[in-house]
């Protein structure tokens, strides 16, 4: 007997589930969304009603109905249907699945196997699948909020076709939750709920696409209501700001979204646009990036596209990586939004990094010669013996401060790396670089 007396066992109910699975779709009239893969007349579409399905891979954000998806062609397919999740399963579990799968096509049938998160299976494990998917064993539908080109290996990807799904619109969560309103079976129709279409589109803003995250927001919003026993539940716009507490953002610091994202600012940046560029800054922080990977992606910006047009761009980007390690976060954020809005402003020029990937690409191809020998430094009178520094010109001993002496290797003697652009400072760079050439033209004479 135990220390506290225990209540009556009861049975679970509908009810007890949470709303968002007791409101999935169950045939392709409920679905709602990705009318790109699921209007009448679309290839996925005439492929599940004609139960001709092959192996494919749903690759979308969360709470965008891929799962939902699987079980709906499950349904309305002469199937087998076994689905487990990448995070709970092993090789063994996937070993026992694919020798049901072969029993069931010697038999005749045939055998969808459902993979939720198969980005998380790792090599040995999607090599598992390859051999049965290559013989028919089984039909392979695996979802994945990543990019499959990067998650999921090369064979298995060359016999499934991945179809992308988007996040549902504002309209479509809507529309979902007013169904959810009115749905007596399943959704909350039995009980008395207000939500006006503001409230609504509050809950569907701050779903950000994930019909899953809107179910429960309004479902934690009317449970944690305060209403009378038999009273109308009235959902507010501060009930539903006190559940959500914070926008969900679709974000991996390590997945596609990362790179998307600081692509997104990085091109704001170079087209000059610093709304955008804000815009995108505030994403990324607010998503929960590292602060500092942003403040050296601004240092970087600052030396690759805005270069020499204005040399105080990499300092301020600098300044405000420093800043950002002394102060820290929130209070940071400013300085990286102050380095980002100068960025986008300042003039731009790839002059440098230009001139930069052409000395890389000669480093690489061309024969690595030895400095020449009237600049190297002749330390000892050995080196001197051999030539170092003969024939050197000190430059403040000519007009203009340089000579007509060349420092390239004879080879490369003519070549031209940095062309300066007429965009901001880089023109005073570049009429000195046309002086000096005078200059230098001059002492060769």
């Amino acid at each position: 007997m135990g220390l506290f007396p225990s209540k009556p066992r009861q049975h679970p109910t509908a009810t007890d589930r949470p709303l968002a699975d007791r409101m999935r779709p169950q045939s392709l009239e409920e679905f709602v969304g990705q009318e790109h893969l699921l209007a009448p007349g679309k290839p996925l579409r005439i492929q599940i009603e004609r139960d001709q399905v092959s192996s494919l891979i749903l690759w979308g954000p969360p709470g965008c109905g891929k799962t939902t998806l699987a079980s709906i062609i499950a349904r309305m397919t002469d199937c087998e249907f076994f689905t487990f999740s990448a995070v709970l399963a092993g090789i063994k579990g996937i070993k026992e699945i694919m020798a049901a799968a072969e029993r069931e096509r010697s038999s005749g049938r045939r055998t969808i196997v459902f993979v939720d998160e198969i980005h998380r299976f790792n090599k040995a494990q999607q090599d598992a699948f390859l051999p049965h998917v290559e013989r028919g064993n089984i039909i392979l539908i695996g979802a994945t909020t990543e990019n499959p080109s990067f998650e999921v290996i090369s064979p298995l990807l060359s016999r499934a076709k991945v179809y992308v799904l988007h996040a549902l619109s504002v309209d479509q969560v809507v529309a979902l939750l007013k169904r959810a309103l009115r749905d007596r079976e399943n959704g909350l129709g039995r009980i008395q709920v207000e939500a006006g279409e503001e409230v609504l589109c509050q809950v569907a803003t701050y779903a950000n696409g994930d019909a899953r995250a809107a179910y429960n927001t309004l479902e934690a919003a009317v449970l944690g209501s305060t209403c009378p026993a038999h009273g109308t539940i009235r959902v507010t716009p501060e009930l539903v700001q006190d559940v959500m507490q914070r926008k969900v953002l679709l974000y991996d610091r390590a997945g596609e979204e990362h790179y998307n994202l600081i692509s997104a600012l990085h091109k704001s940046m170079r087209n000059s646009e610093p709304d955008a560029s804000l815009y995108w800054l505030g994403r990324m922080l607010e998503a929960g990036e590292d602060p500092l990977y942003i403040a050296r992606r601004l240092v970087r910006f600052a030396s690759e596209d805005v270069g020499l047009a204005d040399p105080r761009a990499l300092s301020i980007s600098v300044d405000a990586m420093r800043a950002v390690d002394l102060i820290g976060m929130p209070e940071g954020a400013l300085a990286l939004a102050e380095a980002a809005v100068y960025l986008a402003l300042a003039p731009k020029s790839n002059a440098l990094y230009a001139g930069y990937g052409k000395v890389l690409e000669d480093v690489q191809k061309t024969v690595a010669e030895p400095v020449p020998l009237h600049i190297r430094n002749p330390v000892t009178s050995l080196m001197g013996d051999l030539g170092y520094g003969k024939g050197y010109q000190y430059a403040h001993d000519f007009e203009g401060k340089t000579t007509d002496m060349t420092c390239l290797p004879e080879s490369l003697k003519d070549r031209r790396y940095y062309e300066p652009t007429d965009q901001g400072y880089e023109k005073n760079m570049g009429q000195r670089l046309v002086e000096l050439l005078r200059l230098k033209k001059k002492e060769k004479r």
